[in-house]
């Protein structure tokens, strides 16, 4: 079997850096536990080892669960600012790993959700990210999920409103196009905002070309994870044989007979698991 990797898959820049951010607190602060406001990643494997090394995950907005003047991990997601305020006034010492895109997009919805603009985020509404932007919003915000809702989407008083759009770091490049041409043709003062992350669109060319090249793709990232949930999709529409795998335990068995298997990661999948995905395909007996 020949196992050939995507060019580009696995931790993203922001991910990385609020791993290293929390290892960092977590071997400065060894005798209280550091805590994160959600679940720092979306890897399942990766939380369980943080959380060998002291790291308490909290609900995302389960503020009083801390305790005060506890070491805080604001998570790459981002929160609202009202979480912050919370846990100020707690006493915490805040770390904050807010991923710096996803900061850039907080702070353009606080500029532009004022009397005279309208802000549309394009994005899942479940998400930590999207749930942390629309704090920072004014009275003038929306978010909307897909091109189905913004077929529906209104403003009022669209004449004199100046409308800007932007999208969550991770969202589809494809959608958010369709969502961009549909608003051109309905807001004749419009401004769009490119704030999906080039890494994402970078994974999905490269496992576009690696489609090219396999019998079969692995998509190795946490089951929450949207960015590996949309490798997965992309994976399933190129490929005969697709997969989406947390662990090399859950390889699917028809895989193992392949001659030519691709992996690809989502931008929280550690390095050591796709090692471990790679070695259980090359040596599987």
């Amino acid at each position: 079997m020949q196992v050939i990797r995507s060019d580009v898959m696995g931790f993203c820049f922001g991910v990385r850096r609020a791993v290293e951010w929390a290892q960092k607190a977590l071997s400065e602060n060894s005798q209280n536990k550091v805590y994160s406001l959600g679940p720092l990643i979306h890897n399942e494997s990766a939380l369980r080892a943080l959380g060998q090394e002291g790291l308490k995950t909290v609900e995302s907005d389960d503020v009083e669960a801390i305790p005060s003047g506890a070491v805080v991990i604001i998570r790459a997601h981002g929160v609202p600012p009202s979480l912050v305020k919370k846990l100020e006034e707690k006493g915490c010492k805040i770390v904050d790993a807010t991923c710096p895109r996803v900061k850039a997009s907080q702070k353009m919805v606080e500029r532009y959700s004022s009397d005279d603009d309208y802000v549309v985020l394009a994005g899942d509404r479940n998400h930590g990210e999207v749930i942390a932007i629309a704090g920072y919003a004014g009275k003038n915000f929306c978010q909307i999920q897909n091109y189905e809702e913004a077929k529906y989407f209104k403003i009022p008083d669209v004449e004199n409103k100046h409308v800007v759009l932007l999208g969550q770091t991770t969202y589809s490049p494809v959608e958010f196009e369709k969502i961009t041409n549909l608003f051109k043709s309905e807001f004749k003062n419009l401004d769009v905002m490119n704030t999906i992350c080039p890494a994402t669109n970078e994974r999905q060319n490269a496992l576009l070309e690696l489609c090219k090249k396999v019998d079969g793709v692995l998509v190795i990232g946490g089951k929450m994870s949207a960015n590996t949930k949309r490798l997965y999709q992309t994976a399933s529409e190129h490929c005969k044989y697709a997969a989406h795998i947390q662990t090399a335990a859950d390889i699917p068995e028809e895989f193992f007979s392949l001659e030519k298997v691709g992996i690809t990661a989502g931008a929280s999948t550690p390095d050591e698991i796709i090692d471990q995905v790679e070695a259980a395909l090359l040596h599987h007996k």
